[in-house]
């Protein structure tokens, strides 16, 4: 009779024991208990179109299960909205047999005829329904227009433009913004909300990004923000890099358009840091509001006894808008006087030589942004079309 070692029949027993369970707990199919299983969205870009379109969103396992699983989408508007711009949805089951690993779920783009910037919504999960096994985050759904945007960076070859010298004058400074970007030996960039919308309670945030240089011009966009700030766009200055006092101001420039959009050249007091604003003095070389794109302003900021002080006034165009083609905006400042010009043509002047105007003739500097929103022009509506440019061929300072 063959004997056997007691020990070596406990280890048999135990190994024999093992395996049954394990494969039992194994499924034969390959696939993965839901506890090591993800569920996510796939991103998603679809042209809106004119008419209504029908689209599929897939929603996938990482692996497939033995399992049934059940996911609950839903639909959760940012600037696209239900109802306007797609066929919302809520709570939506998807269920997975043993085995599956994606499903598609379909929805509704709504198609017009007019132009619309790119718009988005997400895509949540409500529920999961039976096992606790981890979602992907948010999945964003992009819809994307596909008409051509009348507002699409268009720089003009015609409009007016002035002499790189005048007699008795010496060009002292100049940016043609002819190199690859932004030259920050001359500007640098101010970032963020500001304070209280940069006094004004203005809704962009101001980002370095927005200002480019494009084919021999600066390009300052104001654009929609998906994320975050609701607009972006840019704001420089020569502060600390190039101040003056008196002299000739050129600025070329094509000016955008729109309800809430604000663009400005203009300049403040290099003391600001010292004695704050408006006791600085600020010249305002041309400012527009987009409700008015055939109208610019000129305009100076002091304080009178301890209080805000201006005096400024405007020029229209006779036939079209600023964003048409190039204009020439400029100041002539000397101790006594600051005039305002329009492709040379003056339209407003202020005797600057009383005490109490002492701030209007301090060295300043410069500054160009394009601001969105605002106490002056309001803020955007549905009317207003982003993206916006302000486009700069050059600016030039005569002594």
């Amino acid at each position: 009779m063959l004997k056997i070692n007691k020990n070596v029949l406990l280890l048999f027993s135990f190994l024999c024991i093992t395996y049954f369970f394990e494969s039992c707990d194994k499924p034969d199919d390959g696939s993965s208990t839901p506890e090591q299983i993800t569920v996510s969205v796939q991103e998603l870009s679809l042209l809106e179109g004119e008419e209504n379109t029908n689209a599929f969103i897939r929603i996938q396992l990482s692996d497939k299960s033995d399992e049934l699983i059940t996911a609950y989408i839903s639909s959760v508007d940012r600037t696209a909205i239900a109802g306007e711009d797609y066929f919302g949805f809520e709570n939506i089951p998807i269920v997975f047999e043993p085995g599956d690993q994606y499903k598609d779920y379909q929805i509704t783009i709504i198609g017009d005829e007019e132009f619309e910037e790119d718009e988005q919504f997400d895509v949540i999960f409500a529920n999961i329904e039976g096992f606790a096994f981890p979602a992907a985050g948010v999945t964003s759904i992009t819809i994307e227009n596909d008409e051509a945007s009348p507002y699409i960076l268009n720089i003009p070859e015609e409009g007016y433009s002035t002499p790189m010298s005048y007699e008795g004058m010496e060009l002292i400074w100049q940016d043609e913004f002819d190199q690859e970007a932004v030259d920050e030996n001359f500007w640098c960039f101010e970032i963020g909300h500001g304070n209280n919308g940069w006094g004004n309670n203005e809704l962009q945030y101001y980002q370095k990004q927005n200002a480019s240089i494009v084919d021999g011009n600066l390009v300052i966009e104001a654009k929609k923000n998906n994320s975050g700030s609701q607009y972006t766009s840019s704001r420089m200055i020569t502060k600390g890099k190039f101040d003056f006092q008196y002299g000739r101001v050129d600025i070329r420039a094509v000016l955008p358009e729109g309800q809430g959009i604000w663009p400005a050249l203009w300049m403040l007091g290099a003391n600001i840091d010292q004695v704050s604003w408006p006791a600085c003095g600020e010249i305002d070389i041309m400012e527009l509001i987009g409700h008015q794109p055939n109208r610019v302003y000129g305009t100076a900021h002091w304080s009178s006894s301890g209080q805000h002080a201006s005096f400024g006034s405007n020029t229209s165009l006779s036939n079209g808008i600023f964003k048409d083609e190039f204009h020439v905006f400029s100041i002539i400042w000397d101790e006594n006087q600051i005039r305002w010009l329009m492709d040379d043509v003056q339209y407003h002047a202020l005797t600057i030589s009383s005490s109490d105007l002492s701030e209007l003739r301090n060295n300043q500097f410069f500054i160009f942004n394009v601001a969105v929103g605002g106490n002056w022009p309001g803020n955007p509506n549905p009317t207003t079309i982003f993206p916006q440019f302000m486009v700069v061929d050059y600016i030039r300072v005569f002594q």
